[in-house]
């Protein structure tokens, strides 16, 4: 018996991005739901009329993109449950191919409760900002600790890990996957295009919100989960938070002082140089992409003091948007 599949896709506002992503799964799944947060654009009427099942969600609560996966499994759950769920985000067009390659990999291995391949950039040559997401997604196949929210799941594994986590606003697929690990799940990335992402990040603002969303996700997932992404955040206390803070002091009270920052984040933009050029990056582009992610320490500090801020005042976590 062929092995079904139902699709969860999530979006806001997302316009033609869904429209391609809707698109992309006509024929290709027992079920097709659309999860959308709240948008002001014609996405609701179009997933419609492209045949999708959809789930609106209500204002009472944040909006967030574990929220909306969450809610569309809720859905899937008032039929019959397929063998797996795909889980995808509106502005990704999935290649075809990927679904019955992904089945056929579950199939193959009751252990991997989650299948993940390759998102790649549609158009990484628009901007250094969608540039940057490419290379973020280009990860290595084989076992994996974490994957990004496009990802072929296992019912049971789902349950067992208890879903998405709706008050995670960030890095909520890392958070899922950590819980799914725990439960003694397999997680596997295989050496196949799985979707076209379109980033659509034109403007130094919207890479900014990102980095900030990013480190929320840091400081979020990391205190529901420790130790995962200390490492990360060690980083960014340090060249986000303690190197400025230095160097306001030495303008204040040593104003020579400066010359050592500017050494501390030399350093840095070097070391990050030298790992792009020795995973194979070309040296201009490397060049670019190494002055982002050095800079990207000071929205990720923002994003951590955020979610901590917002911790303590025991304040709801607000989805930080982009886009």
């Amino acid at each position: 018996m062929t092995p079904t599949v139902a699709v969860i896709a999530i979006g806001r506002n997302e316009g033609a991005r869904l429209e391609a992503c809707l698109t992309s799964l006509q024929g290709k799944t027992a079920r097709l739901i659309y999860v959308d947060s709240g948008s002001v654009d014609n996405s609701v009427a179009y997933a419609r009329m492209a045949g999708a099942e959809v789930v609106e969600l209500t204002a009472d609560r944040p909006f967030t993109a574990a929220r909306a996966r969450r809610e569309g499994y809720e859905q899937l759950q008032s039929g019959e449950m397929p063998d797996y769920v795909q889980f995808v985000d509106g502005d990704c067009i999935v290649a075809d191919g990927w679904i019955n390659a992904a089945v056929a990999t579950m199939e193959d291995d009751p252990t991997l409760g989650l299948v993940t391949g390759w998102r790649r950039e549609i158009h990484p040559d628009v901007s250094v900002y969608n540039d940057l997401c490419h290379d973020e997604w280009d990860r290595p196949a084989g076992e994996i600790e974490t994957c990004g929210g496009d990802m072929m799941v296992r019912p049971a594994a789902y349950s067992e890990a208890g879903g998405f986590d709706d008050t995670v606003i960030a890095a909520e697929d890392d958070e899922f996957c950590v819980r799914l690990r725990r439960e003694g799940w397999e997680m596997q990335r295989i050496p196949r295009e799985m979707t076209r992402h379109d980033a659509a990040m034109l403007r130094f603002g919207q890479w900014w919100q990102r980095a900030v969303r990013s480190g929320h996700g840091f400081a979020q997932v990391g205190y529901m989960h420790p130790p995962y992404f200390e490492r990360e955040q060690k980083r960014v206390v340090i060249y986000g938070g303690a190197v400025p803070l230095l160097a306001l002091l030495f303008w204040m009270f040593w104003p020579f002082g400066l010359w050592i920052i500017a050494a501390i984040y030399a350093y840095n933009y070097i070391r990050t140089l030298q790992g792009l050029r020795a995973k194979g990056m070309a040296t201009a582009r490397a060049g670019r992409h190494a002055v982002f992610l050095t800079l990207s320490k000071l929205p990720n500090f923002i994003g951590m003091v955020t979610f901590h801020r917002r911790r303590l005042k025991g304040k709801s976590m607000q989805i930080i948007e982009y886009k």
